[in-house]
């Protein structure tokens, strides 16, 4: 007999940063569980369907995913119109970012289905958000960066709404990090890579970082001409067996 399979995916709320009410997307696999959660951090354009269709693959592979619309305050209207918005005023605040994580966190640990193990993954400025939640969000079990921009950043990369490098917090970094880069992308750069890798060796962080030869930005972004098959297949099985690793 073929076992079944079922899946539920619906938009939901929780509470973020500052006790407010954001929406997001989740999916999860029908059953009693339990099951691991992730957290999916969309890109610059916003809660795009592309993004929804990532929680639905990794529902798929027997999690818990929930995408936050972190540019919910700045809505309603189309997720792209909004990220504009978000993208004149200096990109989403960092203080309001890790809040709407720790929501997230905590949504997904409320649920009866739940295993109590949480992993984060984010693409482009979520990659960046990633590596930010893992050095302020202390409940995260593991975090997958995806060639996050500007998490080394000079000053004319900062503002008051991002004021610190996430590079200059990784002493803070509080679980196994997994990183997936392109050799071909500018931010951020193999040299911006590496940068990375050399801070999260000088205070003794657990990670693993590979960088597609033949890929450059946003290369997981099947809707997108970045998109590479290659390094986007080998790189989701890197991603789950990440996620099998830590948060089992």
């Amino acid at each position: 007999m073929v076992a079944y399979e079922g899946m539920l995916a619906e938009t939901v709320t929780f509470r973020g940063a500052g006790g407010d009410t954001v929406a997001g997307y989740a999916a999860r696999p029908l059953g009693a569980g339990p099951f691991p959660g992730v957290v999916v951090l969309h890109e610059v354009f916003g809660l795009v369907t592309h993004v929804k269709e990532v929680a639905r693959k990794i529902a798929a592979q027997g999690y818990v995913a929930i995408a936050p619309d972190l540019h919910h305050r700045e809505g309603p209207g189309d997720p792209e119109d909004v990220a504009a918005v978000v993208r004149a005023a200096g990109g989403n605040p960092d203080h309001r970012t890790i809040g709407d994580v720790q929501g997230a966190v905590d949504a997904l640990r409320s649920l009866p289905y739940h295993n109590g193990k949480v992993g984060i993954i984010g693409f482009c400025s979520g990659g960046r958000q990633t590596y930010l939640a893992a050095c302020n969000v202390r409940s995260l079990d593991a975090a997958v960066v995806c060639y996050g921009g500007r998490i080394v950043a000079g000053q004319d990369d900062l503002n008051e709404r991002q004021p610190v490098a996430p590079v200059d917090m990784t002493e803070s970094i509080g679980c196994p990090v997994l990183g997936l880069f392109g050799a071909l992308d500018s931010s951020p750069s193999p040299e911006q890579t590496m940068e990375i890798e050399r801070e999260l060796e000088r205070h003794g962080k657990q990670f693993e970082f590979h960088t597609y030869e033949n890929a450059g930005h946003a290369f997981f972004a099947d809707y997108r001409p970045s998109y590479d098959q290659e390094s986007a297949v080998d790189g989701w099985e890197r991603v789950f067996r990440w996620y099998r690793k830590h948060l089992a």
